[in-house]
């Protein structure tokens, strides 16, 4: 054995150890969170190139991220001080790339062929609707290309069929199935005239050249005699075959964890880790548990909760705790969403008074809209805080378009709110909507003519209190200032204002929840199904406005609210680096660590979500919640709130989390908001 700058057994604990210098032949490494996966195989490479002399070039090394590929490049440079490193490190996306410009000729695709990003690709999705039927676009009720793209995204990652996922995701489209179907077979055809590929291409060719061309197989295999794998639980379908055929030798290390796998809803499978030891003869298992992260209390609690998984779920592991600490979880149940923000602020305050940074305090949710009322309580206390997942609640695009709305049903005169509706529509701008509102103001004058001295300066523009704006909108002459791509969405957004406005009248009058909800059910709730890839989680954030509106007697408290909080959150831009609280979905969280964790609102339908419940996914949302955790090194807080407001303005009872409830009352105790803080 050659002389090593690195002593590994001094290195690495034991089971690292085992795994960094395992034999030849497949090695699967289930690395617990906060176990040092990174380390280990960072480690793993060190020991290829400094023990048994691999050339740099021999190795394969995919990753999920060129950031996590470079940041282990790196460690490994400076760990062995060689100036040669992997040459083959990346992306599955990115190796398939560079392959593709050296074998993509026995598929007729030339060296020079260009990658489109996903606004290049919707760009060609649109272009070929366009060209095959210039009227489907135009119908309201008809997918836009960035829907259908998304879905074919989908399809081809998980290779289902197209037409049979756009059945089951999109019964009402069921119609013109065969017609969508049409338009990706155009767009494929596109794309090979114009010598393109998009993002999903750089893998689905890949594997085809392995697949038809036994020659490039060979080459592959011969080229690549190891394979590391990082992430593994975070594969695809495609990804999987691919490893399997370049890897025909077996020397693949496929470092993960099944326990953290949560994509499976952008293509991820979670059986590829289950059976990798099937699809690989021999396969060595090597288990790293000692966690580097959280106190022994929070793996306790933590190690429950996969426990409490289905026996073939995954693999059993127990995670053991390195550092010392005694604080168990807390579980805090609260009477409301609005009850949980002024916890969140209050403990918040006193960690901050005990010399806990705020940059040092994470709060984790499901969903966006289960933040809200964190986000307006911290706004109002002025504690800073940063949305690590996206933007503000107020300031999200669909929640700025559906207040915009309740703007002009409330007031029609509000031209900012006017505007920003109007150029929702397609080939609709500035200029449009102002000859809209000037053809509204004619039609209001021919109605009411002959009572120009009653209503004196009214003429000028539609006013607020003149119920008949909305019938002038509809109006032919008013219409036909639209475009004719735009004209039946917006007619059909006219007609839900029309079905409203009338109802926030007289002594039985609309709730201002009542007002949202039947907004929710008119334009825009079709409008964000047809727009929107992710229209599901764009509607729950919209539902969450009704329980918010709930707490408003009349419409103008409750848009008033909305403007000033809207404005409230964005007059502060904060840096990544500002001292402040961050926020964050459970999915954004991982691979991150945080001294005091806050898992909010886990509740039964909200963590697991109620639509995760229906569709049969409360595995993975064990695994959501497996994550959220152990994001936690010191403190861990569990919220949930015990009642909601519903739609139509009742009351929800609220059960907490069948994760919390399955939980030994000892591994955590249970905190009574304000008995203590």
């Amino acid at each position: 054995m050659n002389w090593s700058p690195i002593d590994f057994e001094a290195d690495l604990n034991k089971d690292q150890y085992a795994a960094v210098t395992a034999k030849d032949g497949p090695a699967l490494v289930l690395a617990g969170a906060g176990s040092g996966k990174t380390r280990t195989l960072t480690y793993r490479v060190a020991w290829l190139l400094l023990e048994k002399n691999i050339s740099p070039n021999q190795l394969l090394l995919l990753t999920f991220t060129n950031k996590a590929a470079k940041e282990m490049i790196e460690r490994v440079q400076s760990l062995t001080g060689l100036g040669q490193t992997p040459r083959w490190s990346g992306t599955f996306h990115s190796i398939g790339g560079r392959l593709l410009r050296q074998y993509g000729s026995l598929i007729g695709l030339s060296q020079s062929y260009t990658i489109m990003d996903q606004s290049d690709s919707e760009g060609l999705m649109t272009a070929v609707i366009k060209d095959s039927d210039k009227a489907f676009l135009k119908n309201k009720d008809h997918p836009k290309a960035k829907v259908i793209q998304n879905l074919l995204s989908y399809a081809r990652n998980t290779r289902q069929p197209f037409v049979d996922l756009l059945r089951e995701r999109y019964p009402w489209h069921e119609n013109i199935s065969a017609q969508i179907n049409g338009f990706v077979k155009l767009y494929d055809t596109a794309k090979r005239e114009q010598q393109v590929v998009d993002y999903d291409d750089l893998l689905v060719l890949w594997l085809r050249l392995l697949q038809e061309f036994q020659d490039v197989q060979a080459a592959c295999q011969e080229h690549f005699p190891y394979i590391l794998v990082d992430e593994y639980q975070d594969t695809n379908i495609i990804q999987a075959e691919i490893i399997d055929l370049i890897g025909a030798h077996h020397n693949i290390m496929a470092v993960g964890d099944d326990a953290q796998c949560i994509y499976t809803w952008r293509g991820a499978l979670f059986e590829n880790i289950r059976s990798f030891p099937e699809r690989h003869p021999g396969t060595s298992i090597y288990k790293i548990l000692t966690n580097y992260r959280s106190i022994p209390p929070i793996l306790k609690l933590a190690n429950n909760v996969l426990a409490m998984q289905p026996g073939d779920s995954g693999y059993p592991k127990e995670l053991v705790a390195e550092r010392k600490g005694n604080m168990r979880p807390y579980v805090v149940p609260l009477i409301d969403t609005r009850q949980q923000a002024q916890f969140l602020v209050s403990r918040i305050e006193a960690l901050y008074e005990e010399g806990i940074p705020l940059s040092n305090i994470a709060i984790l949710y499901r969903a966006h809209y289960q933040a809200l009322d964190a986000q307006l309580e911290f706004t109002r206390r002025g504690i800073p805080f940063i949305i690590t997942s996206g933007l503000r609640f107020f300031e999200q695009a669909h929640v700025k378009d559906f207040v915009a709305q309740l703007r002009v049903l409330s007031n029609p005169d509000d031209s900012p709110a006017f505007e920003r509706l109007l150029c929702l529509l397609p080939k609709v701008g500035p200029a449009t909507v102002k000859k809209v509102r000037m053809a509204a103001d004619k039609v209001l004058k021919k109605q009411l003519d002959g009572h120009e001295s009653a209503h004196g300066d009214l003429f000028d523009k539609a006013h607020p209190r003149d119920p008949d704006f909305f019938t002038a909108l509809a109006a032919d002459e008013v219409s036909n200032k639209i475009p004719v791509d735009a004209r039946d969405d917006f007619k059909s957004m006219v007609a839900t204002f029309l079905e409203v406005r009338p109802l926030l009248q007289g002594k039985e009058a609309l709730s201002p929840n009542q007002a949202v909800e039947q907004m929710l059910e008119g334009w825009y709730g079709d409008y964000i199904r047809n727009v929107y890839p992710d229209w599901e989680n764009r509607e729950e954030d919209l539902q969450s406005i009704i329980s918010f509106a709930s707490r408003f007697e009349t419409m103008a408290e409750l848009l008033a609210q909305l403007v000033l909080m809207n404005s409230e959150t964005s007059d502060k831009h904060i840096e990544p680096d500002d001292e402040a609280v961050r926020m964050t979905t459970i999915h954004q969280a991982k691979g991150l660590e945080f001294p005091v964790v806050f898992l909010i609102s886990c509740a039964d339908e909200w963590l697991p979500l109620k639509r995760a419940i229906e569709e049969g996914d409360v595995d993975e949302e064990r695994r959501l919640f497996y994550v959220a955790v152990t994001r936690a090194m010191n403190e861990l807080y569990l919220s949930f709130p015990m009642m909601h407001a519903t739609r139509g303005g009742g009351v929800q009872r609220m059960m907490p989390s069948r994760f919390l409830s399955e939980i030994p009352s000892e591994h955590y105790e249970k905190l009574s908001y304000g008995s203590r803080w």
